[in-house]
């Protein structure tokens, strides 16, 4: 399907996008939408013929364990309910441990990268399999941005979703953002990574903008597409035009929006002034026959790996051999700094009641010790918990909001207006402070 130029949707540019001219489709995070309750902008955008794909971001097609089926149900509700022709997800891993290694399930709360090895391979083969299994519509896989490198890697990036393309017919999903990124971290040429694609198989493109700072780029998607992006997206275009192509933006907005617009535009023109020739629709690709599944060791032995380098990001374990310990440093940071950021989306009355700057100081302290392991409302209930349970805050009035805000959301049900139920669990948190 020729999906055309768009744009990454976010609530907070919804207006911004419906006024857009020009634009033929976008894309929504899929874990943010409800299929039973689509935000008004989608839907009126839908109904202006406007296409929407649900992009996922939290399946972990790459992790050593099967694929979550309510996760996969969730993804295809979200198609379903916009009639959208695809969807999308990553090529990474999100979480780890658990049954599987007998150790504390881990939450990375981004995007990991898998290691290019056959173990690794196999079982993305099987995951993505499984996935397309589940989904009403094709699927396609996004290569993704990383800080480091696996030691012992086997393939390069461009060999690696090849042989994906050839053993599960999957669409791809290219970021160019993402190769520059790379390109910078790990020194990888996107130019040699696009010659070993089979770009043939591309559904769609993303563009994003990024920084650098101190020698490594951070693929924020909250600034311009920089000129070096887009010298990759013209390397690309010259390769093959492909069906689709859309600029991310998710923080950092600026100012004046249309910027959005004129960015966009270049984005289009840069496209237009490639001469590649047309990558084929999704669905004119043959998937290839059923492979054998993947055996338990080799998914005991990458579960094993992955969840010895998330202990090393988010728990503070020592780093596995052979990983360059300075950017795993870089990257726990990062991955703490972005807890920090969302967190203070879903929870937006913490740094109201606790003041920016300390909010920020006491949550970046507490991921320092306490690894996420169960999403990001609960990680800012526990933050709360925790605040009060080690009496680390001394204003007295700034304790008894932060008191109430926990305990009101801290149960299935909130607590106001039932004054029983809050003086009952207001008296077993206060014997809990007391231990």
């Amino acid at each position: 399907m020729e999906l055309g130029t768009g744009i990454g949707w976010r609530p907070e540019i919804a207006e911004t996008v419906e006024a857009m001219q020009g634009i033929d489709w976008v894309e929504a995070v899929a874990e943010n939408l409800c299929p039973g309750h689509l935000p008004d902008s989608l839907r009126r955008l839908r109904e202006r013929g406007v296409t929407v794909v649900p992009h996922g971001v939290s399946i972990g097609l790459g992790g050593a364990d099967r694929p979550d089926e309510g996760r996969l149900a969730d993804l295809a509700a979200c198609a379903e309910a916009l009639g959208s022709p695809l969807v999308s997800e990553h090529i990474a891993f999100v979480r780890a441990g658990g049954a599987r290694t007998a150790s504390q399930p881990l939450e990375a709360g981004h995007l990991l990268p898998v290691p290019r090895t056959r173990d690794a391979l196999d079982v993305l083969c099987e995951n993505v399999r499984i996935a397309q299994d589940a989904l009403p519509v094709p699927l396609a896989v996004e290569n993704i941005a990383a800080l480091f490198g696996w030691p012992g890697e086997e393939l390069t990036e461009g060999q690696f979703l090849y042989e994906l393309v050839e053993r599960t017919g999957v669409r791809l999903l290219i970021d160019v953002a993402n190769l520059h990124t790379n390109h910078v971290n790990r020194g990888e040429d996107p130019a040699k990574a696009l010659a070993e694609l089979p770009v043939e198989a591309i559904a769609y493109v993303h563009v994003a903008g990024g920084f650098e700072r101190d020698g490594v780029w951070h693929d924020s998607h909250s600034h311009p597409v920089p000129p070096a992006v887009l010298d990759v997206l013209a390397e690309l275009a010259s390769r093959v035009t492909p069906p689709g192509v859309l600029l991310e933006r998710d923080d950092n907005f600026p100012e004046d929006l249309g910027e959005l617009g004129r960015e966009v535009e270049v984005v289009r023109e840069t496209v237009a002034a490639g001469s590649g020739p047309r990558a084929q629709a999704p669905d004119d690709r043959m998937t290839s026959p059923a492979a054998p599944p993947v055996d338990d060791a080799t998914r005991q032995r990458l579960a094993l790996d992955q969840a010895a380098l998330l202990s090393a990001l988010v728990a503070g374990t020592p780093a596995p051999e052979g990983f360059d310990r300075a950017r795993l440093a870089v990257q726990a940071r990062a991955l703490a700094g972005k807890r920090a950021d969302v967190v203070a989306k879903v929870a937006p009355e913490l740094p109201l009641i606790l003041g920016e700057s300390a909010y920020r100081s006491l949550f970046l302290d507490y991921a320092r010790r306490q690894p996420m392991t169960n999403g990001y409302r609960r990680d800012a209930l526990d933050f709360a918990e925790q605040l009060l349970l080690t009496q680390r805050l001394q204003e007295p009035a700034t304790r008894r909001e932060l008191t109430h805000w926990w305990l009101d959301r801290s149960g299935p049900k909130p607590l106001t207006g039932r004054p029983v139920a809050r003086a009952l669990k207001t008296a077993a948190f206060a014997l809990r402070r007391t231990k």
